[in-house]
């Protein structure tokens, strides 16, 4: 493939559903999923609200019910990669909210392919898009109202990618260790559930 045609917007400049979107969000949420995926979740469940979520998991007591942020009542765990490489949720399906990352995949929920995309998926997402030959496609950077330089990173890396096999990650990982909210204590914008 020669060429995308690539829009990287933050979730308040969408004005409407793209054909394709690729939603980023490297600290925490689609890293998160991709751990989920990684210790067996079935499928996940992205929830508009804390409220949505939490009444999802009353209709659902088996299924696992996560957020951003501390602890709190009727959440199962919290949006942590960490956290999640020590529980097993073979065949259990997972209730995601967080602030960002969720916001941004349901505001794209009418395209007609949504991507939910990290660093940890970053090489699967491009052979997709290169293997579906997309003229265009919208990177939703969900982090920050859209300047996050991790999520950024990894779109503009997904993109490169998917025209330039060859992309080495290195840089665009360097960007992503020394955004500013790395730097404020998420981490692990690199690690791979594989590993």
């Amino acid at each position: 493939m020669t060429g995308m045609d690539s829009r990287f917007l933050g979730i308040a400049e969408l004005v409407e559903a793209p054909s394709v979107a690729v939603v980023v969000d490297v600290m925490r949420a689609y890293t998160v999923a991709a751990w989920a995926f990684a210790q067996g979740a079935e499928q996940i469940v992205l929830a508009e609200s804390l409220e949505e979520a939490l009444a999802l998991k009353a209709r659902h007591p088996d299924w696992v019910a996560l957020k951003d942020g501390p602890p709190a009542s009727g959440f199962d765990i919290v949006n942590s990669p960490g956290l999640l490489r020590s529980i097993d949720l073979g065949g259990r399906t997972v209730v995601q909210k967080t602030t960002a990352g969720t916001v941004g995949a349901l505001a794209v929920k009418e395209a007609e392919l949504v991507l939910c995309a990290g660093f940890v998926v970053a090489e699967a997402t491009a052979r997709l898009l290169r293997a579906r030959r997309s003229d265009s496609v919208t990177f939703v950077v969900t982090g920050e109202d859209g300047q996050a330089d991790e999520d950024l990173a990894c779109a503009q890396y997904i993109a490169r990618r998917v025209t330039e096999a060859g992309t080495d990650p290195a840089e665009f990982l360097r960007r992503a260790a020394e955004s500013r909210r790395h730097r404020a204590g998420g981490g692990g914008a690199s690690r791979s559930p594989s590993r």
